[in-house]
């Protein structure tokens, strides 16, 4: 088997470039489909994507149409293309869901949006679409060879959205917005309540409940001192030997401070 892949592929090396132009700028479909799929099994996704390309729409409904579509979606996947190979292998597990290349095709176009998924700071429409891809293959396909290597993608984009709900959080306050930031910090802790970034949340919340309760006007400011205190209260007892506890304690001792004097002076 290695041995006739060796030939074959050696046997593309000499493929000239005349060979392919003339290929490429021929009327005939048959000859670009021997040609294109040499170029294929070789590796030569980019010049066997062109030939391709060309005749699709021509072997449409002929005993060819499967193997060209799949390759067809594979050259553009190989090439990084990965908008273009999620809508053909789309278009592949649609026309062809009996086909033994259908769970491959399914896995590999949920795969192609998780490439196209940006860094957490950025908009997350991709990473929402890879997860909703790939958790409809998962469902589909719950013994796939795929399986493990989908549910570690999904757990990916999950920390990905994750950590940009945190950062949002944090970001507000970061420039004092800190009602915003409380209210997101609690916003990210129902909504993902399992996360890894759980004990820094419950820390940033109670650093801005902290914040707002000192620097608030008198009449709002027992009813945040208490709050704040709370917050303190929660993240003690979830995560007592944090490393962030000695500047937490320091936080709740202030809040306690003026909550004795406020009480004092009432």
């Amino acid at each position: 088997m290695k041995k006739a892949f060796y030939i074959l592929s050696l046997s593309i090396l000499f493929i000239s470039c005349s060979d392919f132009q003339k290929a490429l700028k021929s009327d005939d479909i048959a000859e670009k489909y021997k040609m294109g799929t040499e170029l294929f099994d070789a590796g030569k996704y980019n010049k066997a994507f062109k030939l391709l390309d060309q005749i699709l729409a021509s072997y449409r409904g002929k005993p060819q149409a499967e193997k060209l579509t799949y390759m067809h979606a594979m050259c553009s996947y190989k090439l990084g293309d990965y908008y273009i190979a999620s809508y053909h292998f789309d278009k592949f597990t649609d026309i062809y869901p009996d086909s033994e290349k259908a769970e491959e095709a399914a896995f590999l176009s949920a795969k192609g949006y998780y490439f196209n998924s940006p860094v957490y700071s950025k908009e997350q429409k991709e990473t929402v679409e890879a997860i909703e891809k790939l958790q409809l293959f998962i469902n589909a396909y719950p013994n796939s060879e795929y399986l493990s290597e989908a549910n570690t993608i999904v757990k990916e984009l999950d920390f990905k959205l994750e950590k940009k709900a945190f950062e949002i959080a944090k970001q507000y306050d970061q420039i004092r917005d800190y009602k915003a930031s409380i209210k997101s910090f609690n916003n990210f802790l129902l909504e993902f309540p399992g996360t890894s970034l759980r004990g820094e949340a419950m820390y940033y919340r109670l650093d801005a409940a902290y914040n707002l309760a000192v620097l608030s006007v008198d009449y709002l400011k027992q009813e945040r001192l208490n709050e704040a205190i709370g917050y303190y209260n929660t993240f003690k007892k979830v995560y007592p030997n944090s490393e962030m506890m000695e500047d937490a304690t320091l936080k709740y001792q202030q809040l306690q401070q003026e909550l004795n004097t406020i009480t004092t002076k009432s």
